[in-house]
């Protein structure tokens, strides 16, 4: 005798979701960063604390995907030419970055995983960075334009300091650096260098 078909679950309610990220940015700004806890979210939105709590396993994890939910594929979708596609990521990156809840959220973030030991699970890592959009950019560049014996790691945590100064420290400093000199800088560490002529007579 067949058993009888399982009945699907309740569909997952993403309107909870929306509500909870968007309380949370709401209170990175208007409150700050300490004050932005799970039972706060939960005041402001009217989702209840376990609801939250089932989503995401810390108010860390909550505040790291309202304010750095990673860029939409869209909008950094590689096209084959390097200069107009890093010009894009860049400005797309810039934007995520100092959007109000990000600036409210970026010091007290730094801080906690700097004092924490605890390693972040992969699926959020992927969920909020962009480190995967700016290794299919490098991927979809034409051949001979990126040097083979560059680690795309190295340029992109150089890129990641370059907006995070841009961003954290505009305020304080006065130099104005515009975005084609941050993508002149990261295509001249990208680019094969040419082979240095060694001088044999001493």
């Amino acid at each position: 005798m067949a058993e009888p078909a399982r009945r699907p679950g309740r569909p997952r309610d993403t309107s909870i979701d929306e509500r909870a990220l968007a309380a949370t940015r709401e209170l990175l700004v208007e409150r700050g960063f300490d004050a932005t806890t799970i039972q706060a979210v939960a005041a402001h939105s009217g989702v209840h604390a376990s609801a939250i709590y089932r989503r995401w396993g810390s108010r860390i994890e909550l505040i790291e995907e309202a304010t750095f939910p990673g860029l939409s594929p869209p909008s950094v979708q590689p096209t084959g030419n390097l200069h107009r596609d890093l010009r894009r990521f860049i400005r797309a990156y810039l934007a995520a970055f100092d959007a109000p809840a990000s600036r409210a959220a970026a010091a007290g973030l730094l801080a906690y995983h700097q004092a924490s030991s605890r390693p972040r699970p992969p699926d959020l890592y992927l969920r909020v960075s962009a480190r995967p959009q700016f290794q299919d950019i490098l991927r979809a560049a034409p051949p001979g334009t990126i040097d083979l014996n560059i680690d795309p790691d190295d340029v992109f945590d150089m890129l990641l300091g370059a907006i995070l100064t841009r961003t954290l420290l505009a305020r304080i400093t006065a130099r104005h650096r515009p975005i084609e000199r941050t993508v002149e800088m990261i295509i001249r560490l990208l680019q094969p260098q040419p082979s240095r002529t060694v001088n044999q007579d001493t």
